[in-house]
């Protein structure tokens, strides 16, 4: 993706390996606002995971910059277990003190446009059952509950859907 500046003067580009640290950084703080026990220490090296995102040639992290400092993110490719028409978004994240700025919505806007540059017609992803905020945006964004994914008895996670296409 070319970078390219939005009305309120953000940036929404690519990341570069460089970045890595403050991706994590901004992960981590978000990550942390829908656990209301405190974030799970799973053993997960999430500094790690996102440096493979970020340099990942099948995948793409895109991010929102706003006065120098990155404020929004979002890490999708085509799963393995899927065909090509289908994207999954796998991390999609805004620095909590700038919700409800239209940074989600420019940068959902940014997936969009390029899943449909890429041929997909179809983005699927999964969401904690406790993060109320990322189900009632995804929701206003078009998302919707898959139908060939319902939630298992026991998942921590709800199954989302969304038509690239507009269909």
């Amino acid at each position: 993706m070319i970078a390219h500046r939005t009305p309120a003067g953000r940036v929404i580009r690519t990341v570069v390996p460089a970045e890595a640290e403050a991706v994590a950084a901004l992960h981590a703080r978000a990550r942390a606002t829908y656990y209301p026990e405190g974030t799970p220490q799973d053993g997960t090296d999430w500094l790690a995971t996102w440096r493979t995102a970020i340099e990942r040639p099948d995948g793409t992290v895109l991010c929102v910059v706003e006065q120098g400092r990155i404020v929004g993110l979002a890490s999708f490719r085509v799963p393995e277990d899927t065909g090509a028409e289908t994207v999954k978004l796998f991390q999609f994240h805004v620095d909590p003190d700038h919700w409800r700025s239209g940074i989600g919505a420019a940068l959902h806007t940014a997936c969009e446009e390029q899943w449909r540059a890429d041929g997909r017609r179809t983005a699927v992803l999964d969401v904690h059952v406790d993060n109320r905020r990322a189900q009632a945006f995804y929701a206003r964004q078009g998302w919707f509950p898959d139908p060939e994914n319902p939630p298992a008895e026991g998942d921590h996670h709800l199954f989302l859907r969304f038509s690239v296409s507009g269909e």
